[in-house]
């Protein structure tokens, strides 16, 4: 069984358009928050790496399926996973439910691919190195 993470949150003013809804543009912050989150919990501190290794996990492709609107003050839980790992990327799932009535909010991915930073301006993609795929995999 895949290693889930989870946080919670409280929807503020600020999350909010002009309808009183979630602005579609938050869910992508909390899924890449909550990416970020993972990688902690697993040991793998995003920035750490970067800082050791000269690798990040950079973001590649992102998408979103919306099922039901989030409102001012309501509490959410995005819970996310590793659905996949392959040579070079990782896919990240993500939903986010209502607290309230445990209804699917919004149901995401992430698709990630494992860059070595060469110089300021220069990445370059590489196959995820041994020791981190064995990580990450411990937590699909």
């Amino acid at each position: 069984m895949a290693f889930k993470s989870r946080i919670t949150k409280k929807v503020t003013w600020g999350d909010l358009d002009a309808l009183g809804i979630v602005f579609y543009p938050r869910f992508y912050e909390w899924m890449d928050e909550a990416s970020h989150i993972f990688f902690d919990k697993i040991g793998l501190n995003l920035v750490g790496l970067l800082n050791e290794k000269n690798i990040i996990f950079a973001l590649v492709e992102t998408g979103a399926t919306y099922t039901k609107p989030a409102r001012y003050h309501d509490e959410i839980e995005i819970i996310s996973y590793i659905k996949d790992i392959e040579e070079k990327t990782l896919f990240m799932r993500h939903k986010i439910r209502s607290l309230k009535d445990n209804s699917i909010l919004m149901e995401g991915y992430e698709k990630r691919i494992c860059v070595k930073q060469l110089s300021k301006e220069d990445l370059k993609a590489i196959a995820i190195p041994e020791d981190l795929r064995q990580i990450l995999g411990m937590h699909k």
